[in-house]
């Protein structure tokens, strides 16, 4: 069962894309590069990486992402990447244990529970699908230093609403 959580506004250097479903690891490759990008400029990642949801199409035809390094100040990477802010506020969390083809069902999960607990989600549904203010996969495991994915641990953040 998911928690709620306070989290505190998050500033990141990112890459956004608006891809398939097939097109996630594409853009989770950016990570990687962020990081480069950040080490090269002297800048140390203030937390683990992650995957932002902005906008879900509906049926999931399309999904506009965002691969995230937190940071402490802002930072010009140049090229394609930007530095964001995650908005603060009240999240539902729950931990996702092992391989990331388990992270659908583990956000279906939480989804369904909040559904019927009545909990309020911050997004907006629109005729090109829904917008999350705060859709968060937090990837806590280091795969460099854990190698075996039915080891990781990722956290899923649900920003609610009010």
């Amino acid at each position: 069962m998911p928690s709620f959580v306070d989290r505190p506004a998050q500033r990141y250097a990112g890459f956004r894309d608006t891809v398939t479903a097939e097109g996630l690891r594409e853009v989770a490759h950016r990570i990687s590069a962020i990081v480069g990008a950040l080490a090269a400029r002297g800048v140390t990642p203030a937390g683990a990486p992650f995957f932002r949801y902005l906008v879900i199409a509906p049926g999931m035809t399309s999904l506009t992402v965002e691969a995230c390094v937190p940071v402490e100040e802002p930072v010009d990477l140049g090229d394609e990447y930007f530095t964001g802010v995650v908005p603060g506020g009240k999240y539902a969390m729950s931990t996702h244990h092992g391989a990331p083809d388990g992270l659908y069902a583990a956000t279906a999960a939480v989804l369904e529970w909040g559904e019927r607990e009545g909990v309020h989600w911050d997004r907006a549904e629109t005729t090109d699908g829904e917008h999350w203010a705060g859709r968060l996969e937090v990837y806590r495991t280091d795969p460099r230093i854990e190698p075996d994915a039915t080891n990781w641990e990722t956290d899923l953040y649900f920003r609610l609403a009010g």
